[in-house]
């Protein structure tokens, strides 16, 4: 394949952000243990620069910080398995939606993502297998080969990570490789994904355009998130920032006009859930605040007709991963009452009229970090308790202000809560007093 052609970039002025961290000569002595000998003084909340973020939150990551700075072991071991992270995603190859040579979509542009659906298999009553048939839950390999999927995905978790690698501990190097991958998916011309999801989660003998495959974008979340990581950072450019802009904004518009985003918007489960936190994300990322209030304000009405009096998911219940679907469902709808905080919309307190809340779904999800607990629905994969449910119990604890989530957390293996980054999101309000 032919080199990706990277634009040049001028870096723009260092910000006040940038000078901060600069003065801040933490990340190299922490992760080699060096800071932990060494008493330092607290550092104030105050003094550190607020990101730009919305389905993270602000002040959590003001607040870890300034623990970071301060060497509060409370931050220690997460902070030091984020930096090794992403050491790891600073030698992760840049990828891009030109990398696909096998399959392609039926538009023939490399530029347009495309994916198959992932629990769609052959037929076997049919000799050529067509069209696929849908087996709930179980992957078929085929969908994570020579497509766009698992690249998406695998930006998404290096952008993110890097950034808040940055953002933590000022290290220019840590932002020069996230903004570079940034550039590569949405900006260079060589590279650059075209704004709309027409051929994603393709199902083979099924010629149907779908929108459930927007799903696919989630993590688009994270990358616009990331962003305003690294705003102070000297990488990122306002050359960078307009042309993300443009790019956010553009499939904005795709999803809200298109006959796939109409669709998936009345999804009723976790799919209608996460189109609504892609669309509210990239409304407030745009500066379309009244956009995002009425995607807040209709939030509302999903968690009525999604969650029970008691907590459960009865449309995620239907699945088999269950359990999976929904924390995988919770997730989309904290990242809206995350996001719902900046435009005066309160979901996290928010009680539908037939009693559901998200309150209640955490709540119902919280006894199941006990591996003995038996979940009452059905769940053919494993499920690792602190990647499922962790970071529920530690927003759901900052957010709605229930200090009970602390005795769940409480029974996982306190060595792997420790190095969780829910640890730097979300910090323990109790430590460092």
């Amino acid at each position: 394949a032919a080199p990706r052609a990277l634009a040049d970039h001028t870096p723009m002025p260092r910000t006040r952000s940038a000078a901060w961290l600069a003065a801040l000569p933490l990340a190299v002595s922490l992760a080699s243990g060096a800071a932990c000998a060494q008493v330092r003084p607290a550092v104030s909340v105050s003094a550190v620069p607020s990101p730009r973020v919305f389905a993270l939150r602000p002040e959590a990551l003001r607040q870890a910080k300034a623990r970071i700075a301060s060497s509060d072991a409370s931050v220690r071991p997460a902070y030091e398995k984020l930096l090794k992270d992403a050491d790891k995603a600073m030698q992760a190859p840049i990828v891009a939606v030109t990398d696909k040579h096998t399959l392609l979509p039926p538009s023939g542009d490399r530029h347009d993502y495309y994916s198959l659906s992932p629990y769609w298999w052959p037929d076997p009553s049919k000799p050529d297998g067509l069209p696929y048939i849908r087996r709930d839950g179980e992957t078929n390999p085929e969908s994570k080969q020579d497509l766009d999927q698992p690249r998406v995905a695998a930006m998404g978790d290096n952008v993110s990570t890097l950034a808040l690698a940055y953002y933590l501990s000022g290290n220019e190097a840590y932002a020069e490789r996230a903004a570079r991958q940034v550039r590569a998916w949405f900006l260079d011309p060589a590279t650059r994904m075209n704004p709309h999801l027409r051929f994603a989660q393709a199902v083979r003998g099924n010629p149907a355009e779908r929108g459930s495959g927007i799903v696919d974008t989630r993590w688009f979340i994270e990358t616009a998130d990331a962003i305003g990581l690294l705003e102070g950072s000297r990488a990122w450019t306002d050359a960078d920032q307009r042309g993300m802009h443009d790019w956010f904004a553009a499939y904005l518009k795709w999803l809200r006009d298109s006959p796939n985003g109409q669709h998936e918007r009345a999804a009723r489960n976790n799919h209608g859930s996460w189109y609504a936190a892609q669309t509210g994300e990239l409304a407030l990322f745009t500066g379309d605040t009244a956009l995002a209030r009425q995607i807040a304000s209709g939030a509302r009405e999903q968690i009525g007709w999604q969650i029970t009096a008691d907590g459960t998911q009865p449309i995620e219940m239907e699945r088999t991963r269950s359990l999976h679907y929904s924390a995988f469902n919770v997730e989309a709808l904290s990242r809206l009452a995350e996001m719902g905080r900046h435009v005066g919309v309160d979901l996290w307190h928010y009680q539908a009229p037939q009693g559901g809340s998200l309150a209640r779904a955490i709540g119902h999800l919280a006894p199941y970090v006990d591996a003995s607990l038996k979940w009452p629905g059905d769940q053919i994969t494993g499920v690792d308790p602190v990647e499922t449910l962790l970071i529920h119990l530690r927003r759901g604890r900052t957010a709605i202000g229930d200090p009970s989530l602390g005795a769940y957390i409480a029974k996982l293996p306190s060595a792997d809560v420790a190095r969780d980054r829910s640890a730097l999101l979300y910090p323990d309000p109790a430590a460092g007093r």
